[in-house]
């Protein structure tokens, strides 16, 4: 029944998708599909899963461009058909052909039953906390973000440690997102569980937006994959463990929230693409 004048629009249900990724596609994918099916039974229309979900290696070497597909291969083929058997979008990460032949894209993308709605190359890469993601990967091109709309929300993506960098963020505000999903394989470290929910927090404030943040588990990981309103409160969220969390985005509440606290309509700075 479509919606009367006058109403709210319904919650749109998301859930973040926690689990560790491996070197071995098949048993990555059948981990995506049993956790996709535990999502959708709870009402899922939306379903996040972590960076790297394609594949991973641990640590990275010269067999991680083997894993590498085009973002029309198999992987995204297969969530593809997962996506249509729900009548949902799905969102993951995936090793991605690069440019050299040598180091890969650091992919995510958001499909339908009709394929690819939006998808993303990974802007920053990790070469912090003594790690070197750049030796391994290519970064994307400054382009103008993708965002794909679900129930009434237009959602945007972006990959881990662009956290640390607010003005991705912005720019998919910009773009028009409510909700801002951000599959990741965070790293764990000294205080790094805390900057991960902190940052997942900040954005969501900044904003005014939802955001939505899936991880690996512990040991690689941090875990502690989770959904955050746009006043920065966590309304669902997974611990150490495989699992799947689930909240209900009300998209009146962004309303509510900018009419409180308007700071995107009073900044005085717009955040334009550099090199």
């Amino acid at each position: 029944m479509p919606d009367e004048p006058g109403l709210a629009a319904p919650a749109v249900a998301v859930a973040v998708a926690q689990f560790a990724p491996t070197a071995d596609a098949d048993a990555n994918l059948a981990e995506i599909t049993r956790l996709t099916d535990i999502a959708t039974a709870r009402g899922a229309r939306v379903v996040v899963f972590p960076e790297y979900s394609s594949a991973f290696i641990d640590p990275f070497d010269a067999s991680l461009a083997a894993h590498a597909q085009d973002v029309g291969g198999p992987f995204t083929a297969a969530l593809t058909r997962l996506a249509a058997r729900h009548g949902i979008h799905l969102v993951a990460g995936l090793l991605e052909h690069g440019s050299d032949g040598r180091r890969v894209h650091n992919t995510l993308v958001a499909v339908d039953a009709g394929g690819v709605r939006a998808r993303y190359r990974k802007l920053h890469l990790y070469d912090a906390f003594g790690q070197r993601e750049s030796d391994w990967i290519e970064p994307g091109p400054l382009a103008p973000p993708e965002v794909f709309a679900a129930d009434g929300l237009t959602f945007g993506l972006q990959t881990c440690y662009d956290l640390r960098f607010p003005e991705v963020t912005r720019t998919l505000v910009d773009a028009g997102a409510d909700v801002v999903l951000v599959p990741a394989q965070w790293v764990r470290g000294p205080v790094k569980e805390h900057h991960w929910r902190t940052l997942i927090q900040a954005r969501a404030i900044e904003n005014t937006v939802f955001v939505a943040g899936a991880d690996h588990p512990p040991p690689l990981g941090v875990g502690q994959s989770m959904v955050v309103d746009p006043q920065g409160v966590v309304i669902a969220s997974v611990g150490t463990s495989t699992d799947v969390a689930l909240a209900h985005l009300d998209p009146d509440l962004i309303r509510r929230v900018r009419e409180l606290n308007p700071a995107l309509q009073l900044r005085r700075f717009r955040v334009v693409a550099g090199e």
